[in-house]
């Protein structure tokens, strides 16, 4: 193999490492080097809820350090944490899920790494919905899959369905088909018959199906339904991220098909050996913080309430359905032709951040632009003036 040489006559970065960046990271460096500079920013672009853990997590974690010991856990996750999570699918969705078949991952993203890495050989082709969170398709092309980014539109809601999935097959093979209800950036769900529909085609097809269901309990007028109740072959990927308000503390879960779990224990072994002792056994609190995690969720159908009505009167007149989640996704034609322009020019003079549609939709997103509603009410109320006035 050919040694790659740089312009600067330097060993080369590997080739794989030539992914996109992930455009709201780097809002979120901007919007901090102006906080350094004394600037107040109102924070509308990454997806991180603007509260603490809830109260039996966080006194978990320290009743965990007391014991004086944080160690290695099992590569699979702890016992307990499993256990709770397999009661969490009878209690939520009346599915029995045994807790052979779930693995605690660190955060959804060593999720998505085991996926592709575990069900997928390289040269893999990769169903997605575009627009879509943008880590999909980087990840895909560093782990050496190929990202098949299929538009979606009104006509479906923006959400994929079997028939997109099926024309892409026919035009060249698909062997996977990721699919994220509610979805990032657009907060649209997809229809239980739908996913029911993807069950039956992958079951005849041989198409592998992933579920990422991080947004689940995060609906405002109906509720999501896991793919675990029309496939035991689909990989459900998750995380207690978004709902239960614990981003840093980078634990999640996988649901997988029986005979996949071993081939992912032992990737998972060597990769990153254990998810954090001390995150998994608060985790196991999450579950009994619903509560304080709906008045959580009840701040965020205030602030999107607050967006859906104000944001048209701005100009924003174009807005997709925001069924779940917490993200207002924006045309923002009737402004700019140049989304990435236009938000950057809105955090320097108006101090409000958001992330162009291009993170999310390479082709389509220069039109776009997302705007996260899980920051506080004030916050979120305070951005909108801010849009108000400078907009005016």
């Amino acid at each position: 193999m050919d040694t790659q040489i740089d312009k600067a006559g330097r060993l080369a970065p590997s080739r794989r490492s030539a992914v996109d960046p992930f455009i709201v990271m780097d809002v979120m460096t901007a919007a901090a080097d102006l906080e350094a500079d004394g600037r107040d920013i109102v924070h509308m672009e990454v997806g991180q809820p603007g509260e603490s853990a809830p109260r039996p997590v966080l006194d978990a974690a320290r009743a965990r350090l007391d014991t004086g010991r944080i160690a290695y856990t099992e590569a699979l996750g702890v016992r307990a944490l499993r256990d709770r999570i397999a009661r969490h699918y009878g209690e939520a969705y009346d599915l029995d899920v045994p807790a052979s078949r779930i693995m605690i991952t660190t955060g959804s993203s060593a999720g998505f790494n085991l996926t592709f890495l575990g069900a997928f050989d390289p040269g893999a082709r990769i169903a997605l919905a575009s627009p879509g969170y943008p880590a999909y398709r980087n990840i895909i092309a560093a782990l050496g899959l190929e990202a098949v980014e299929i538009p979606v539109g009104p006509d479906t809601r923006w959400a994929l369905t079997p028939d997109h999935v099926a024309k892409a097959h026919g035009e060249k093979p698909i062997d996977g088909v990721l699919v994220a209800s509610p979805a990032n950036p657009t907060g649209t769900m997809t229809d239980p018959a739908v996913l029911e529909a993807f069950g039956e085609y992958c079951g005849q097809t041989g198409i592998r199906f992933i579920s990422d269901e991080i947004y689940h309990h995060l609906v405002y007028d109906d509720r999501a339904e896991t793919m675990l109740r029309f496939s035991d072959e689909a990989i459900v990927v998750t995380s207690f991220s978004k709902y239960y308000c614990m981003t840093g503390w980078r634990v999640g879960w996988l649901v997988l098909p029986d005979n996949l779990v071993r081939p992912f224990e032992r990737l998972s072994q060597s990769l990153y050996i254990s998810v954090p002792d001390l995150s998994q056994h608060a985790a196991i609190a999450a579950f009994d913080s619903v509560d304080d995690l709906e008045a959580i969720k009840a701040s965020y159908a205030r602030n999107r309430a607050l967006l859906l009505e104000r944001l048209p009167a701005i100009g924003f007149d174009e807005l997709l359905p925001v069924d779940g989640a917490f993200y207002v996704y924006a045309s923002v034609s009737r402004f700019s032709n140049d989304s990435t322009e236009f938000c950057r020019r809105m955090l320097n003079e108006a101090g409000v951040a958001t992330t162009p549609g291009a993170d999310f939709d390479p082709v389509r997103g220069h039109l776009y632009l997302r705007f996260s509603f899980s920051g506080t009410n004030e916050a979120i109320a305070e951005g909108v003036r801010r849009l108000e006035r400078w907009l005016a």
